[in-house]
């Protein structure tokens, strides 16, 4: 029987050098609940980074509303145009959301703010687009973008000197951002043309003139970049 209690007194040494873990678990290996992981956890992003990742949710969602504004534009139906508009106001709001977000997360990101006044105005909120285009500026004076967007914003609201002033301080700096106002600027000509608004006939035809002598010069003004392939 003496190899009996050479077992016994082996498996007794064996299991005294057992971590207590092991021990406690029947020699598993599993960590405890509750036990810390080896695994190292994510790095937590900062608050620029998170106005970064809603920034890019809103500008998605924006885009979704344009494209269903497009399709509204061909729709044939009325039932289904309405359908499409409706859908483009849901997209454009849950991208309001996502700026105010993004500009919360960073009070200096003045492209979320250029964006978010985009989204506004889509929707109809001229008044509020106009603070958003305001901070942007006031962050970053010669963003382009909000500053042509803001004009688009003057002229819902009938501020035709305004948006004249955004012409003209886009011309010379960014012939696109012009062009594009001037598009919009034809554009808000034939609204009032059916619709008045507050402006008086001698006004929208004073303006309409206007903008035809920007089209003219623009047409004989070559940009920047037209200059620079001549060069080449």
């Amino acid at each position: 029987m003496h190899w009996i209690s050479r077992l016994a007194v082996l498996a007794g040494v064996f299991f005294a050098f057992l971590t207590p873990d092991l021990q406690a678990s029947g020699g598993s290996s599993t960590p405890r609940s509750g036990g810390s992981s080896s695994m190292p956890s994510a790095p937590r992003k900062t608050p620029e980074e998170q106005a970064v990742d809603h920034y890019n949710a809103g500008l998605k969602l924006r885009d979704k509303a344009l494209a269903f504004q497009k399709e509204a534009a061909q729709a044939t139906g009325e039932a289904g145009r309405a359908k499409l508009e409706k859908k483009a106001q849901q997209s454009f709001g849950k991208a309001i959301s996502q700026f105010r977000t993004a500009t919360g997360k960073d009070p200096r990101y003045y492209q979320a703010y250029s964006d978010l006044g985009f989204a506004l105005r889509k929707t109809g909120d001229h008044s509020a687009a106009l603070e958003a285009y305001d901070r942007a500026i006031s962050l970053s004076p010669a963003y382009a973008p909000a500053i042509e967007y803001r004009a688009e914003a003057y002229l819902g609201l009938d501020r035709v000197e305004d948006a004249k002033n955004a012409y003209m301080a886009l011309f010379p700096s960014d012939r696109g951002q012009a062009d594009e106002l001037l598009r919009a600027m034809k554009g808000w000509l034939e609204k009032r043309r059916v619709e008045p608004g507050t402006m008086t006939p001698d006004a929208v035809q004073e303006f309409s003139l206007w903008v035809a002598q920007r089209d003219e010069l623009a047409g004989q003004t070559p940009s920047v970049s037209e200059l620079q392939q001549r060069k080449w």
